[in-house]
């Protein structure tokens, strides 16, 4: 993919809007502040979504509507590999109603948790992902924001997507906002100087580390602590993290900005040149045309039980979706 060492604003499209007839609803997925996640089924094609339905006085209430509709915009208008699609959207009188690609693996964070950590190859192999999403977001001045195995999901051929852009701004500068999560904050975040896209790559080097070692590397039960860690820059490693691991993050979480990898006149290609990816060929990731070091074991197409109980629905209380006579009502 060539990307623009110059970078542009992100061109906005419109999202599309669905017709809801087209599509029935199968099965849950999960439950969110605003609203429920179901498995859904396009009636002619057959091709499965994850459908999203959120109660608009909900999202009025937490004066949500802007920062809701400013990350539809952004995700409607990305197409990348490694970033999930949003196929579009539309609302009625009480909900709003967001088409995305349905990702059958789950969360990464999930599957992290059960094997504990990861050699230097898969680390690699999905940091790798994240550092080309990184790439290509950053060549449309859009940071991300908010990287943590929970918004990694596992694909069924084993490679992963980007979601929940939340937090994704199109910054050509700097912006302000104190936004992301807090194991995961970058110094001048915290510091409130304001930031840009070096605070994605700060973010890689946490879950570069997360991913190695098993919890992340500024971790305390006291919030205030954590941040004073992040603020030192206190590292310490394993005795199980060879010196390509540790110089990767070390040069990621650089606390100088004009220092951090990632940020220099290079931007991502220090990160791709750098010895920890010596093993990965970069056209042959963004072809996915590695064999990935895990594949999801799904029983089928609709198979869900990667998805995470809690907040699960029961699939007995899944709903007809209503008609929809206007699918751009003013709110």
């Amino acid at each position: 993919m060539s990307l623009d060492q110059n970078p542009k604003d992100l061109v906005r499209k419109t999202p599309k809007r669905i017709n809801l007839e087209d599509y029935e609803l199968t099965k849950g997925l999960g439950e969110g502040a605003f609203g429920k996640v179901y498995l859904t089924k396009h009636r002619s094609s057959d091709a499965l979504y994850a459908f999203k339905q959120l109660k608009k006085n909900e999202i009025i209430k937490s004066h949500q509507v802007d920062h809701l509709m400013n990350e539809c915009y952004i995700l409607y208008s990305l197409d990348h590999p490694f970033i999930v699609k949003m196929e579009g959207m539309a609302q009625d009188q009480r909900y709003l109603f967001i088409i995305m690609e349905f990702v059958a693996g789950g969360e990464l964070f999930k599957y992290l948790r059960r094997v504990g950590k990861f050699n230097k190859f898969q680390t690699s192999f999905y940091a790798g992902q994240v550092a080309l999403a990184w790439e290509y977001l950053h060549s449309l001045n859009v940071i991300y924001r908010d990287l943590k195995p929970e918004n990694l999901l596992i694909c069924a051929n084993g490679y992963i997507k980007v979601a929940d852009f939340g937090f994704a701004k199109v910054v050509s500068a700097r912006t302000y906002t104190l936004c992301g999560t807090p194991e995961y904050l970058a110094p001048e975040v915290i510091l409130n100087k304001g930031h840009g896209k070096a605070v994605d790559w700060w973010t890689l080097g946490v879950l570069i580390y997360e991913m190695l070692v098993g919890i992340d590397p500024f971790n305390d039960p006291d919030p205030m602590t954590m941040y004073q860690k992040i603020l030192k820059g206190a590292l310490r490693f394993p005795k199980s993290v060879d010196s390509d691991s540790k110089s990767i993050i070390k040069h990621l979480l650089e606390s100088d900005l004009s220092k951090r990898y990632g940020n220099l006149k290079n931007q991502a290609q220090d990160v791709k040149d750098h010895r920890f990816f010596d093993h990965i060929n970069w056209q042959s990731l963004e072809e996915k045309a590695i064999q990935p070091p895990y594949v999801p074991q799904l029983k089928s197409s609709t198979d869900t039980t990667n998805f995470s109980a809690i907040g699960k629905i029961d699939d007995n209380t899944v709903p007809k979706i209503p008609p929809s006579s206007d699918p751009f009502l003013n709110w």
